[in-house]
């Protein structure tokens, strides 16, 4: 595994922490819907939370929540179309991590992808 892998994988698990921290229940991590890899799929209470991760070191080129491009979020919509037929609520959800000089920094942007 390349650093680039471990790195994703290291802000994945601390999104999950985050995730549990408040109260939620990780359901499932790189969970493959509809061709779709999703970083974490997350029950916060009655709903679920299809979690895309992004972790970057450098703050330029608009940061980690900035690299969740056009393209990302057609895909992630489309994965979450997958859950919407076996009913509940659901959402997309954002979380960004920047490693810089200061330390981390985590933003979670809720309900961040929509139709």
């Amino acid at each position: 595994m390349g650093i680039a892998q471990r790195r994703g994988a290291a802000g994945e698990a601390l999104a999950a922490a985050y995730f549990e921290l408040l109260g939620c229940e990780v359901l499932g991590r790189n969970q493959k819907l509809a061709g779709v890899e999703v970083d974490l799929v997350v029950a916060d209470g009655a709903t679920r939370v299809l979690v895309e991760v992004k972790l970057r070191g450098r703050a330029d080129f608009g940061g980690a929540a900035r690299a969740v491009d056009h393209v990302k979020r057609e895909r992630l919509k489309r994965a979450a179309r997958v859950l919407e037929g076996s009913g509940g609520l659901l959402r997309i959800d954002v979380v960004a991590l920047e490693l810089l000089d200061g330390g981390l920094t985590l933003r979670h942007y809720r309900d961040a992808i929509t139709d």
